[in-house]
């Protein structure tokens, strides 16, 4: 299957559809968190009381960082594209849905992604399990290998692989995991063109 085949997209949000601003370590350490430690894994191990404080801390902080997102280069071309060809849309993140919606309306691409097909952590177990990745092709009565999953991480990676889909790096200039990446792209635009 080439790239411009592929009828199912669902794209990770932050840093993939948007300018990363995620400042991960001061997040961390604002919540106590070990350096080594990745933050949704930590807080759904603290008894219920500290973890319902850390993410609503957390869900403000993101809340703000949402309002101020700007489109990624060429996100808001490529989304387009797929729209007008028909494809099917959805997004899988690690930020709460309401925040994705947020994040969506700022870069102008809400429109594209019914909210039913967008995933965040309250919805499926976080990247990198596949299980939002399956949901979606549930939900969309497609095959995992008929999907692909973009993003601009590893946990991207590890989902689209775990579940069976394609999977496409965006937005880094070199590909550190070969392994994992069926298509490579410095960035959206570049995905774009890569359409044919």
């Amino acid at each position: 299957m080439s790239l411009g085949e592929v009828r199912n997209w669902v794209f990770d949000m932050d840093g993939t559809l948007t300018v990363a601003v995620h400042d991960f370590a001061a997040i961390r350490l604002a919540l106590d968190i070990p350096a080594e430690h990745d933050i949704l894994t930590h807080l759904a191990a603290l008894p219920a009381d500290e973890a319902a404080a850390k993410h609503a801390w957390l869900l403000e902080h993101e809340r703000d960082l949402a309002i101020a997102s700007t489109a990624a280069t060429g996100a808001v071309e490529l989304v387009r594209e797929l729209a007008e060809r028909g494809c099917r849309l959805g997004i899988l993140t690690r930020n709460a849905r309401e925040l994705a919606h947020v994040t969506l309306e700022a870069i102008g691409l809400a429109d594209c992604f019914p909210v039913e097909h967008i995933l965040g952590r309250d919805e499926a177990a976080p990247k990198p399990s596949p299980d939002g990745l399956l949901k979606i092709a549930n939900a969309w009565g497609v095959a995992p290998g008929e999907l692909v999953m973009v993003g601009d991480y590893r946990f991207d990676l590890d989902c689209g692989r775990a579940a069976g889909a394609r999977t496409v790096l965006v937005n880094l200039p070199d590909n550190p995991w070969p392994e994992l990446v069926d298509w490579h792209a410095a960035d959206c635009r570049a995905l774009k063109v890569m359409l044919g």
